[in-house]
């Protein structure tokens, strides 16, 4: 391997997703190469597929799963990486805060983004657009699931917490943010995605240490969701899309919007989104016509639906009470 200045010749595998279509749930394939790792490549097709996925009203969920037979993703390219922080001018935070922002406003402008990708600028177009996909993603109505089929550091981590739902493989296998060995903090997320599901403390020393978590480790913090066999995973992650998806898309959508960024606004701003969002469901068609049908019910057996086991578990299991449509 040759190193001279910015450019660094070796062999790279371009990632790329597969796609498997199950009706309402999409599976996709993560091939990040030999090593399962994350380039510019899988950053332009996981938003075309967050695209699809949260524009189409017939894809319900998508479930991640890592082609590599004992990784998730194991992080970034770390030669991506260098070549990105190569160039340019020492900055201090508040400076580096501007140029993001900048490229955020860039990225929105398809030709602007189109020449700004050719010059230094790629690298932190890219840092934004993946930044806007996991945002994409947690706004959806599109329920989104990792089935951690292995290991997954830094990106690959982050990666998993940017989606709803997290399905680990039990085995030898970790989870965890190992930036700072690298002399790097997290860039996708982790240091703020990841005190939300743990905490502030546990995350804070676990980042500061660049020490992984474990499955069991995981499991017991809430930094997954559940742990099964590693042949195991995909079929459980499929089964709870499946069984997640049966609710409403666009209540979905409106409850993650609330959850996600509602929980990190202050309480009046909070219930003012959440606010929000129930008046558009509340109107809706959809809404109304189980509504209805629930107060019809009601009338004409003189007892509430929902305060009946027997017809709760089934709109448990069928994600509906009221009308079907």
């Amino acid at each position: 391997m040759k190193v001279s200045g910015s450019n660094l010749a070796v062999t790279r595998t371009n990632g790329h997703i597969k796609i498997e279509d199950r009706g309402a749930v999409l599976v996709a394939h993560i091939d990040g190469g030999p090593h399962a790792l994350f380039d510019a490549a899988l950053v332009r097709q996981l938003k075309d597929l967050v695209d699809r996925a949260d524009r189409d009203p017939d894809i319900h969920a998508v479930v991640f799963t890592g082609t590599h037979p004992d990784r998730f993703l194991s992080h970034s390219d770390v030669t991506w990486l260098q070549q990105g922080g190569v160039g340019f001018p020492p900055i201090n935070t508040r400076i580096a805060g501007i140029v993001s922002r900048m490229g955020r406003l860039i990225n929105k402008i398809p030709i602007v983004r189109t020449i700004a990708g050719m010059t230094r600028l790629r690298a932190l177009l890219q840092l934004d657009s993946f930044h806007a996909t996991f945002l994409k993603m947690n706004a959806s109505g599109t329920l989104f699931v990792a089935a951690l089929n292995g290991s997954a550091l830094a990106v690959g981590a982050e990666f998993a917490w940017a989606c709803d739902l997290r399905i680990m493989a039990d085995g030898d296998f970790v989870i965890g943010l190992s930036e700072v060995l690298l002399a790097l903090t997290p860039g996708g997320g982790g240091s703020q995605r990841l005190p939300r599901l743990i905490g502030t403390q546990n995350s804070l020393i676990t980042i500061l240490e660049g020490k992984p978590f474990t499955p069991a480790e995981a499991l017991a913090l809430g930094a997954v969701d559940e742990v099964v066999p590693q042949n195991k995973v995909i079929e459980r992650a499929i089964e709870r899309a499946e069984y997640l998806s049966l609710r409403s898309k666009q209540s979905i959508g409106a409850i993650k919007r609330s959850i996600y960024f509602g929980s990190a606004m202050s309480l009046e701003e909070g219930l003012q989104l959440e606010h929000a969002e129930f008046l558009v469901r509340d109107q809706s068609k959809e809404a109304q016509n189980r509504m209805l049908a629930y107060i019809a019910a009601t009338e004409a057996t003189g007892e509430l639906p929902l305060l009946n086991r027997e017809i709760y578990a089934r709109a448990l299991k069928e994600g509906r009470i009221g009308d079907s449509k």
